[in-house]
This record gives C-alpha cells, sequence and structure tokens, in this order.
C-alpha cells in the first residue's frame, strides 16, 4: 500500500495552484509513473498528492492559424505517438515519445511528467530541444514562458517554483517547417531502459549545403545540452559523409558526460560521436538530401 496523508483532485489549473500554495509539502500527479515510485520506497515528501491528471487545459495537441503546434503537458505518451498532427508535422517528438519504457508506462506517463522529473535521461527533452520548444507555465503570481533549453538547472533540477504548473509545450512552425530531423536513444536494452545517451538533431539543407543544424544531447553533460560548437560549424558545409564526421568530432567540444555504474565517461563519448554521425545522417536523408 502507498502510505499517502493527503489527497486533492484538483478541478481546474487554478485550483491546483491554489492547492499547491497552501500546501507546502504537496506534489502533483499526473501520470504518476514517477511519484508512485517514490511512495512506493518510502519517500514521505510524496505523500501530499494533488491530482491533475483529467484537467483537459492540460490535454490535447492543437495545430494554430499560423502553424504553431501546442501539446497539452497531461498528454501521455500514447497519444502523443498517435497524434496525426504531431506525425505529419513534427514526427521526432513521436519517434523519441516511443523510446519511453514500455506500452503500460507510456499509456499514462505524460510528456510534461518527463520534463518536470528533472531527469537529465529524459527521452522526449532532446526532440524538444531541437525544435526549440518553448514551455507555457502558470503559476500563483500568473503566466510565464520559458525556452526549453533553460528549464533545467541541473540533475533534477528544474526552473519551476512549487506553485507553478507545466501547461503546454509550444513548436513554432519556423523550427520545424523545413527541417529534417532523427532522435536515437542508445541503452543497454532495446526497451524499458534509461539512455546511455540520447541525441537529437534538425537539420536544413539548402542546395546541398547545411544552412542550420540542431543537435541536441542527453546524459551527456549536467543537463540536456546544445552541440552549440557542432552547430556553428557545420553551416556552410557540403552535407557529406566526410563532414558529418568533422561535425560529430566538434560535438565532443561542449559536452561534459559523466563516469557512471552504466556507462564509463570514455565509453559515453564515443558513444556521442557515434550518434551524432548516424542521426545526422539520418536527419540529412529525412530532409530529402541523398548522401
Amino acid at each position: 500500500m502507498f502510505d499517502i496523508k493527503s489527497y486533492e483532485k484538483a478541478d481546474t489549473v487554478k485550483q491546483a495552484i491554489e492547492l499547491l500554495s497552501a500546501n507546502p509539502d504537496a506534489k502533483l500527479i499526473a501520470g504518476g509513473t514517477d511519484v508512485l515510485i517514490r511512495l512506493r520506497e518510502g519517500h514521505e515528501e510524496f505523500s501530499s498528492i494533488i491530482d491533475i491528471h483529467h484537467l483537459e487545459e492540460i490535454k490535447g495537441v492543437e495545430m494554430q492559424d499560423n502553424m504553431d503546434v501546442r501539446i497539452g503537458a497531461g498528454m501521455c505518451f500514447t497519444d502523443v505517438i498517435e497524434s496525426e498532427i504531431i506525425d505529419q508535422t513534427i514526427p521526432i517528438v513521436a519517434e523519441a515519445s516511443g523510446t519511453v519504457g514500455g506500452p503500460q508506462v507510456r499509456n499514462v506517463a505524460t510528456i510534461g511528467g518527463n520534463l518536470c522529473n528533472g531527469a537529465i535521461s529524459a527521452d522526449s527533452v532532446a526532440s524538444l530541444c531541437v525544435l526549440d520548444a518553448t514551455l507555457e507555465i502558470e503559476g500563483i503570481d500568473g503566466a510565464r514562458e520559458v525556452p526549453v533549453t533553460e528549464f533545467y538547472l541541473g540533475p533534477g533540477k528544474i526552473v519551476l517554483t512549487h506553485t507553478e504548473i507545466l501547461k503546454s509545450i509550444y513548436i513554432k512552425a519556423e523550427n520545424y517547417m523545413g527541417f529534417g530531423t532523427h532522435y536515437y536513444k542508445y541503452a543497454m536494452r532495446n526497451a524499458m531502459d534509461i539512455a546511455t545517451i540520447g541525441c537529437a538533431a534538425a537539420i536544413k539543407v539548402d542546395e546541398g549545403k547545411v544552412e542550420t543544424l540542431k543537435l541536441a544531447f542527453t546524459v551527456a553533460a549536467p543537463k540536456p545540452t546544445r552541440a552549440t560548437t557542432a552547430e556553428q560549424f557545420s553551416v556552410g558545409l557540403d552535407a557529406t559523409s566526410e563532414n558529418i564526421e568533422k561535425i560529430a568530432k566538434k560535438a565532443l567540444e561542449d559536452l561534459n558526460p559523466r563516469d557512471s555504474w552504466r556507462a564509463s565517461k570514455d565509453f559515453r563519448l564515443h558513444i556521442i560521436e557515434t550518434l551524432a554521425k548516424r542521426v545526422i545522417t539520418a536527419a540529412i536523408i529525412d530532409a530529402g538530401v541523398q548522401l
């Protein structure tokens, strides 16, 4: 049994914020795939729960009039994967979502919860980084927007205050239209495993030359990180296998993976370079360019 001391079900985002404000010990629960594990392990700081999983305000995927895409933070991964809008506009998000856990987890775990957990191995975040996603946050002091690249402060730490809720994820049309994309998760198992390294790329090629490259990694630094040195180096280069090798080596300059029982730093560095080559190559092909 879970040792839940208090449980409240919010009817609106506004009410959930008010409940958080009234109880400094309360935690939000949406999918529950992280919170319930903490409870099972005996973490008392998760024993006061405010339930928001049912709130329509944080659901849905919408194509706006200006072609921007909005994803509700309360969308479970299965619904993200099955969304026609995401499939037609930002398929890399569905691609990354398909690497989360197994079917049972994806049926309940939410994309917003994956971000708010603060884990540097979060499977959805690299794809959102290369799409320059913006996060809509609502709190006791009003609403604000934060680029996803600024959402993480370090392992397990994010910019959300206690009285704030992540409502939506926005991707502007200019950040996905004309781009080829790809995501790859390297893990010790093919499924139901935490990423050793995650890598996403979005690339725009014009007349055979790289116009824009966005390259992001997870578990390669203390927080999800864009390889900006490699991105800047790539601009104007011919989209060739030889240049992809050079870009992949440049990616190492921005990253500082850790040693852990899952993988040594040296092994992670090897994987980073290998994944960069694989993912950039796939993104170029997705952009319609033959290598």
